[in-house]
């Protein structure tokens, strides 16, 4: 698996000089770094040997007949031609040495008995000659760290510490055009789709030693080994959040048509994930809300956590969200407000919630959250800002960077509420590892999941 996420040189069988085609896409993510180019785009920055029966040059480079035709060392071949063409190419790959193989196309056990039997026989050639294959019919892997992109999505997502793994190519073009425009980073990205050979279980064991990786998300239809997933889930040395399609009856049946997996009882699934330590979540934004929580915050070592905000409202709204959510507030010790008593504005509220009143400045969060922070009672901090014409969003944003600095052992999650005035603020939070949000109970949420 390494060599299929760090490889010296990468083979693009199919490649075309027709921006519509498949093959023209991986190529272009691979030289370029992306389709569409951003601040975030990384070109590959090992070999590309593109492979075209009727073309020289391609964007640049030149062009091999057939995989055999490069006499340089191919670690990686990416195959990006239709079904029924693939197994003679398969066999060209194990007569190359090549060290990993990914099938973009589409067209085998997804399709009906004709396309599972073609799968079998190419499943058969690599097994015998221990080549990992990852596919066919998926959007491919993207390894920010590398860099490479060896998929036909789009964009090239932020680097970060989050890997996702998707059955479903099509979603993860989708999240990558997300995870651009929200600037939410990536480690390693894979789309597995049929998982012919390499399946969710040796992705995981993969992520599980990946230096790179702090956070797993999951999105899965149907697993074939349920045994082996709970073992290597249960052995994960990074926190597992999945999402499971095909939970209701409808869904079940979308499920086989798609990737060719058996769905099963969600119940069945919710248990396992459960018995496995790994953390469940309802929906997409859940997903990449608890991964990031997971990534970048220690966990509440106990069910107590304190409020910090400079609108009363606001906190009586954070303890309904905490009280609903299984979140119990704290009870910070009175040398806690004794050390307040004498920064804060008359009116401020000596409790938890601790309102520290509208017009604070950052050094009322300063002195608030350095307070809270070290008294031995409280275990994690929600901060809150409301938008006030004196409020200061960047430099409570490093305020608030400096005291995750000071206690590393506690977990800091942030609601700045509003939108274009506080998105500064926001974007240094997110910077330097801050889970920060615009919604208050969303903000709640995130907080309770780090709940040991």
């Amino acid at each position: 698996m390494r060599d299929i996420f760090n490889p010296r040189s990468v083979a693009v069988i199919g490649a075309s000089a027709d921006p519509r085609k498949v093959g023209h896409g991986v190529l272009k993510n691979l030289k370029d770094g992306g389709f569409f180019l951003t601040k975030f785009s990384q070109p590959f920055k090992g070999e590309i040997f593109p492979v075209n029966l009727d073309s020289k040059e391609i964007l640049g480079l030149r062009c091999y007949r057939s995989l055999l035709h490069v006499k340089q060392p191919v670690d990686l071949a990416v195959i990006a031609i239709p079904a029924k063409a693939v197994l003679p190419v398969i066999k060209d790959c194990v007569k190359k040495r090549v060290k990993g193989i990914i099938i973009i196309a589409a067209g085998f056990a997804e399709t009906g008995e004709e396309g599972k039997k073609l799968q079998q026989q190419i499943v058969s050639v690599v097994k015998k000659a221990r080549i990992p294959l990852i596919g066919p019919n998926c959007l491919g892997i993207i390894n920010t760290h590398a860099p490479l992109n060896a998929t036909f999505a789009p964009v090239m997502p932020p680097k970060g510490s989050v890997a996702f793994v998707s059955q479903s190519g099509a979603l993860a073009d989708s999240i990558l055009d997300w995870a651009v425009e929200n600037r939410y980073g990536f480690s390693k990205v894979v789309s597995y789709g049929n998982s012919a050979d390499v399946d969710v279980n040796d992705i995981l064991e993969f992520l599980s030693a990946d230096r790179e990786t702090k956070a797993i998300a999951l999105y899965v239809e149907g697993i074939d080994d349920g045994r082996r997933f709970m073992q290597v889930a249960g052995r994960c040395r990074k926190p597992v959040v999945v999402v499971k399609a095909g939970r209701a009856e409808g869904g079940m049946k979308a499920v086989g048509s798609h990737t060719g997996s058996l769905a099963g009882s969600f119940e069945v699934y919710r248990a396992a994930f459960r018995q496995s330590g790994i953390y469940y979540a309802d929906t997409l934004q859940e997903l990449f809300d608890y991964a990031w929580m997971l990534s970048t915050q220690p966990r509440l070592k106990r069910n107590a956590v304190a409020v910090i905000t400079n609108g009363g409202g606001c906190g009586v709204l954070a303890a309904d969200y905490c009280e609903m959510s299984g979140l119990s507030l704290a009870a910070p010790g009175d040398g806690a407000f004794r050390k307040l008593d004498r920064k804060m504005h008359h009116a401020y509220s000596r409790r938890n919630p601790l309102d520290i009143v509208g017009d604070a400045l950052p050094d009322r969060y300063e002195a608030a959250i350095g307070a809270m922070l070290s008294d031995s009672s409280v275990h994690g901090l929600l901060v809150i800002e409301t938008l006030q014409t004196m409020t200061s969003p960047v430099e409570n944003a490093k305020v608030i960077v400096s005291a995750r600095k000071r206690f590393p052992g506690k977990p800091i999650v942030c609601a700045f509420m509003g939108g274009k005035f506080t998105r500064e603020g926001k974007m240094y939070l997110e910077a330097h590892g801050i889970p920060v949000f615009s919604q208050l109970d969303r903000a709640v949420r995130n907080l309770r999941v780090l709940l040991v």
